[in-house]
């Protein structure tokens, strides 16, 4: 079911990119996970768009946490930007990981969204996702 998720605040996060998509995808979480160390407080996320044609720039991110240093962790620096977003959940992703691209296929055909947007997973923990694409202002 598509609704609508609103994010009250801009998230300031640490980025690992993906050397492929989707290949690299479960990679450059794994590489996230070993230089920011696993914390319940953070938000995980990945973070999608195209670069050209046919190619999509995929990075996995968590929230930024005070203390956290982008450039000594060698991560780049992504701000997810607030305002509404429509949104699909998906609940015990693992068992249909192929779910993520069908929802995402969903959410891109609505006109309302953000022609400078970017798919968002929102990792809410090891089970569900979010699958979420910025509408425009």
């Amino acid at each position: 079911m598509i609704e609508i998720t609103k994010l009250d605040d801009h998230i300031t996060t640490l980025c690992v990119t993906a050397e492929s998509f989707p290949e690299g995808v479960l990679a450059a979480h794994q590489k996230l996970h070993s230089l920011v160390e696993f914390s319940p407080a953070r938000k995980y996320f990945g973070i999608s768009y195209p670069i050209g044609l046919g190619q999509i720039m995929y990075q996995a991110a968590t929230e930024m946490a005070p203390g956290d240093d982008a450039d000594a962790l060698d991560c780049d620096v992504f701000f997810i930007k607030k305002g509404e977003y429509l949104s699909v959940l998906i609940r015990n992703f693992r068992d249909d990981v192929p779910s993520i691209g069908r929802s995402f296929q969903r959410l891109l055909d609505n006109p309302r969204i953000d022609p400078f947007g970017y798919c968002l997973e929102w990792y809410l923990n090891e089970h569900d996702v979010r699958c979420m694409v910025r509408l425009a202002d």
